[in-house]
């Protein structure tokens, strides 16, 4: 077997023999018995927390709640009371410093009336927030020349802070399908943790184990059924936590490729870009909503024509976690990648272009080269998408 395969298991392996596993165990049964709480007292606090089913990017077909942000950060707090005292001086900083992102998300969850750029702002916020309270920040990309910029802390700052603020907004810009966000963060929190690990950086592992653990926690009412959903609140905290986790790994772990940490997130990074993007191709708002990202043709093109028989809803966890899957094949070589800048950087624009691509056939009905489709003008696909 390859060296790099047996890296990985016995990073899963020490993982799951760290003390760390026990305050794991605590923040999966929280989460979950949390998130079940709220499913049962709906009728209570709905008034305030429902997500009705009208809207562009609406796929559900009854009122459900979208608060699931809540009981996954008081589960992490119930976590970190059982957790070793290195993992908990490690996590509190990402607690304190998330609750911008956090609270705002869940401001827009209950009045639907936070403007993007509010909570977009919230979310560099806290970036700026786990900086102050760290001192951390990102000091390198791996990138020839902009390091150099890179070692001037109020460069450093600003594009930490941007990076965070990007990051959190990707994961609210995925969370479209029962799973999805979910089972793409769990797997994404693992995947650094088992980097980290392999690098002896085992206090990192265990921080990204129990922010995987409480997001897997809420996975189990989620999915299959959308009993619960994130809402923004949860969207803009994991997103905060991964990138947060991100930047402890590098700047912690400069043997790591900053390229590696980039290709973990691959998925909602590109979904980011991408977005950004067509909608300029459209001449549309960035920041208004529509029914074009990945994961809505995925369920428009192929999981409803392939499992038509099934409801909405069956369709609609499907989809979550056919897509919420594909960050295995990342993690894996991010794992196998993170100790050189060059594989990585490759295996990034290389899961990039993969994406474009299978866009492209989606709104094409058949192959093309993702550079061709991108360097259209106006891509006749999405006109007629429109």
């Amino acid at each position: 077997m390859p060296q790099g395969f047996m890296n990985i298991l016995h990073a899963i392996n020490g993982v799951f023999q760290s003390s760390a596993i026990t305050a794991a165990a605590w923040g999966i049964a929280s989460s979950f018995v949390l998130c079940v709480l709220l499913v049962l007292t709906k009728r209570w606090h709905g008034v305030w927390s429902m997500d009705f089913s009208d809207g562009i990017q609406k796929f559900h077909t009854a009122p459900t709640p979208r608060v699931g942000g809540i009981p996954i950060v008081m589960s992490l707090g119930i976590a970190w009371t059982q957790a070793p005292a290195n993992v908990q001086a490690m996590l509190t900083p990402i607690l304190i410093a998330g609750m911008p992102a956090f609270l705002f998300g869940v401001a827009e969850d209950i009045s639907k009336r936070i403007s993007v750029m509010l909570r977009l702002l919230a979310t560099m916020a806290s970036g700026l927030l786990a900086w102050w309270i760290t001192d951390y920040s990102l000091t390198r990309v791996d990138i020839w020349g902009v390091d150099w910029f890179m070692q001037f802390t109020l460069v450093s700052v600003i594009f930490t802070a941007f990076a965070v603020g990007g990051v959190a907004n990707s994961i609210n810009i995925i969370d479209g399908f029962n799973g999805l966000a979910s089972t793409m963060s769990t797997l994404a929190f693992m995947g650094y943790a088992m980097i980290a690990w392999q690098v002896g950086d085992t206090t990192l592992a265990s921080v990204s184990l129990l922010l995987a653990a409480c997001v897997w926690g809420f996975f189990w009412v989620n999915w299959p059924f959308g009993k619960l959903f994130l809402g923004d609140g949860g969207s803009y905290f994991i997103g905060f936590g991964l990138a947060w986790v991100a930047v402890l790994l590098l700047e912690r772990n400069p043997s790591v490729s900053a390229f590696a940490a980039l290709v973990i997130c691959v998925h909602p990074v590109t979904e980011v870009l991408f977005s950004i993007y067509r909608r300029k191709v459209k001449k549309a708002n960035p920041g208004h909503p529509d029914r074009l990202h990945f994961h809505s043709l995925v369920k428009r093109r192929y999981v409803a024509r392939w499992f038509s028989q099934y409801p909405a809803c069956t369709g609609n966890s499907i989809t979550g976690v056919l897509i919420g899957f594909m960050t295995l094949m990342a993690i894996v070589l991010a794992n196998l990648s993170y100790a050189s800048t060059a594989v990585s950087a490759l295996v990034f624009v290389g899961l990039g272009l993969g994406y474009v691509a299978i866009y492209a056939r989606m709104v094409r009905h058949s192959w093309c080269s993702p550079l061709e489709f991108l360097l259209v003008k106006r891509p006749p696909s999405i006109r007629l998408l429109k």
